[in-house]
């Protein structure tokens, strides 16, 4: 049996405030430490029937690359839950309600900017 690991440091100011995120991956492709602004990892337990969820995301992440880092996640889950479910339908109506998010995030931006 293999096994693969991955690892999170997360650098946090006085405050516990994240500054840094870093991680790597035994099988990733990369050979090095990779930084990320934002992450969000969920488990789901399969006893207590729930998703245990770590969200984070460093000072530095601007409001805009947080809603981009959403609608990408939510099409990435879309796609995902196709995969495990072949339910084509469902996986549409999400990635439908992803671009929606999207779009009305992008209106309120241009709304506030004027």
């Amino acid at each position: 049996m293999n096994q693969s690991t991955i690892k999170i440091d997360v650098l946090l100011d006085p405050n516990k405030v994240p500054e840094q995120i870093n991680w790597v991956a035994t099988d990733s492709t990369a050979n090095m430490v990779q930084q990320a602004k934002a992450m969000s990892v969920a488990f789901w337990d399969g006893t207590d029937k729930t998703a245990l969820r770590i969200d984070l995301w460093t000072k530095d992440m601007m409001v805009d690359e947080m809603a981009d880092f959403y609608y990408q996640m939510l099409m990435s889950m879309a796609d995902t839950f196709k995969r495990a479910t072949q339910q084509q339908e469902m996986s549409d109506d999400m990635k439908k309600f992803a671009k929606e998010f999207f779009e009305k995030f992008r209106a309120i931006q241009l709304k506030e900017q004027k």
